[in-house]
């Protein structure tokens, strides 16, 4: 059978996920509260979800232009795009 996925590496860091998670939550105008919360709508506890891999993973996007080099004077937008992770 297949190991779930949300298992935390080291169990000690419950506590520091679930602070994070309400930080998130208070970003986003979320009130969570300790516990069980059900009662919240997929859009508040997408937008919770949200919020905490918005803040893991940044990604920064860069634009420029370059030489395309198949055409002599023509430019090509070339778009990268990098993640950061911790």
């Amino acid at each position: 059978m297949a190991k779930s996925s949300n298992q935390l590496v080291n169990p000690n860091a419950r506590e520091a996920m679930n602070r994070f998670k309400m930080e998130a939550a208070s970003e986003v105008g979320v009130n969570l509260k300790q516990g069980y919360n059900g009662d919240l709508t997929s859009r508040q506890a997408g937008s919770v979800g949200g919020q905490m891999v918005k803040n893991i993973c940044p990604i920064r996007t860069v634009r420029f232009q370059r030489n395309d080099r198949n055409a002599m004077g023509h430019e090509v937008e070339i778009k990268y795009i990098a993640g950061i992770t911790i």
